[in-house]
């Protein structure tokens, strides 16, 4: 017999199996010996109260032993009968390839980036050059830009798939099988390189092609369909479909599509800062105390208010992380955060961004469609010049933005490539700094202490979604004006993070099966 029961468990009993087995057979009315087994299926932390707790849910066997979960997929070699080209290797485009070899079908990626393995060392580059590779950096290169900043699993997008498959086959890659139970999984920028590679080596394995270093200059098209893609200017490939998962970040490839007359619209998004404050404070506001408990995590937090009928919220928080230069031009800044498994960075950084919708890019309507676009792109192009050319971030301390103030002294920060001490205000448009500065005292109401002299904002936090919609068929996921060619992720509008992004990719190559079909 199999029971489900939720507990409730104090973090200091967390690893402590015989309380956690007492408290089952006590809320089953049951004897301990009777229970042949626990096993974790949800797991979360409640904060509300004063005192922090776990909520776990368990399968509990009586008198039976558990099925082993064996969640495998066998990859199978694919034909040659047909292939299909995957612009971009990051999470659309990883978990599209996967799903391709699975109705079998080849995939044939191809990524303007490195593998994993060279990419370190450009963005490695970033940090200690302030040197900037276009084609390989934190957004572009094998894996896309989850590899490097951070491995945040949680998705609202639990209507348009399967989330457990998709962590399913991250754990058969290498994740951790915690990532299942966990109400906000995490993997974190240390060990996604592995899983990724494992990746790669499964397609490949399976006769699928991957080709770093390779980027599309061009669509190959006849009367509105979609044959293939030039690479690097001199090289032809064709495929029976074609899959654009390049992410957010691939401005040629829009500029490529508007030149090739393939519809693309503008497309609302969200900019702003990151805000850092000391972990410490963080898990003291959270958790109500000083003295963290050891089996609690470095704490994060997730906050939203209207300011002026828009939005205003906080965007991949990153607790025990770091800011990173998420710039893919040596032209600009760009900000982003990420975190390793253990979050045991001394600070907390979040997003802190601004809904930008269409009234505000309307005076760029000359650009058209690029209207968002360009708004993000002077922006991060003026942070550039205030940082004299460098990858040193424009940076303020939260009390001094609100005073419209330059900051006599920064605290400490993650930022490793530098800040330059600036008035934010002069950054941004006013309909961003002065919701901004309204949004730190209505979420200092919900954090005591979040609006804190030991706060900084590093700016831009500007690549939060792409600027750019690219627009097909509801039902057959086909661009609606372009045969054979099916815009994919978040680079074409479709997602936002990790899971939702693969989710997407395993939507697509189910239409491409449908429509090679």
């Amino acid at each position: 017999m199999i029971k489900k029961i939720e507990l409730i468990i104090p973090p200091e009993e967390l690893n402590n199996h015989n309380y956690i087995l007492k408290k089952s057979a006590s809320l089953l009315h049951t004897e301990v010996e009777k229970i042949s087994a626990l096993i974790p299926i949800r797991r979360s932390i409640d904060a509300r109260s004063r005192n922090v707790v776990y909520k776990i849910s368990f399968d509990v066997y009586l008198d039976e032993k558990p099925k082993e979960d064996n969640f495998f997929i066998d990859y199978k070699t694919v034909s040659e009968n047909k292939k299909v080209i995957i612009i971009g290797f990051g999470p659309a485009g990883m978990f599209s390839a996967l799903r391709l070899i699975e109705l079998g079908i080849k995939p044939i990626i191809i990524e303007r980036g490195k593998d994993v393995r060279n990419r370190r060392r450009d963005i490695r580059a970033i940090h200690q050059e302030h040197f900037v590779n276009p084609d390989s950096n934190y957004c572009f290169g094998e894996g896309g830009a989850g590899t490097f900043s951070d491995g945040k699993l949680y998705t609202r997008s639990t209507k348009r798939g399967d989330v457990k498959k998709i962590l399913s086959v991250l754990v058969q890659h290498g994740a951790s099988k915690d990532i299942l139970i966990d109400s906000h999984p995490h993997i974190g920028s240390n060990k996604l390189p592995k899983i990724v590679q494992q990746i790669r080596e499964t397609i490949i394995s399976c006769g699928g092609e991957i080709h770093f270093n390779s980027k599309v200059t061009d669509f190959v098209l006849n009367n509105n369909k979609m044959l293939g893609v030039v690479v690097n200017d001199n090289q032809e490939f064709s495929a029976n479909a074609i899959i654009l998962a390049t992410g957010h970040s691939a401005r040629d490839i829009y500029y490529l599509l508007h030149q090739r007359n393939i519809l693309i619209e503008p497309k609302p998004f969200a900019m702003g800062v990151r805000i850092e404050h000391p972990q410490k404070l963080i898990d003291e506001i959270q958790y109500h105390t000083k003295n963290k408990h050891d089996n609690l995590p470095a704490a994060s937090y997730s906050i939203a208010c209207n300011v002026n009928n828009r939005g205003v919220y906080s965007f991949c928080m990153c607790p025990g992380g770091i800011i990173v230069p998420a710039s893919t031009s040596n032209d600009e800044i760009v900000v982003n955060g990420m975190s390793v498994s253990r979050r045991d960075s001394p600070f907390a950084n979040s997003g802190l961004v601004v809904e930008i919708n269409e009234r505000d890019f309307a005076h760029y309507e000359k650009y058209y469609p690029f209207s968002a676009l360009q708004l993000q792109k002077e922006i991060e192009q003026k942070a550039f010049l205030i940082a004299n050319q460098t990858q040193s971030a424009p940076a303020q301390r939260v009390t001094d933005f609100v005073k419209n103030k330059i900051s006599d002294s920064l605290p400490k920060s993650s930022y490793i490539s530098g800040l330059t001490s600036y008035d934010l205000n002069l950054l941004f448009p006013s309909f961003i700094s002065e919701r901004l500065k309204k949004s730190l005292f209505i979420f200092n109401d919900k954090m005591k202490g979040y609006y804190s002299d030991e706060a900084i904002i590093v700016a831009p936090e500007s690549r939060t979604s792409s600027v750019v919609r690219i627009p097909r068929d509801k039902t057959t996921f086909m661009h609606t004006k372009i045969e054979a060619f099916f815009p994919c992720g978040e680079g074409a509008g479709y997602a936002g993070g990790i899971v939702s992004a693969a989710i997407d990719g395993e939507n697509v190559a189910n239409a491409v099966k449908q429509y090679l079909s």
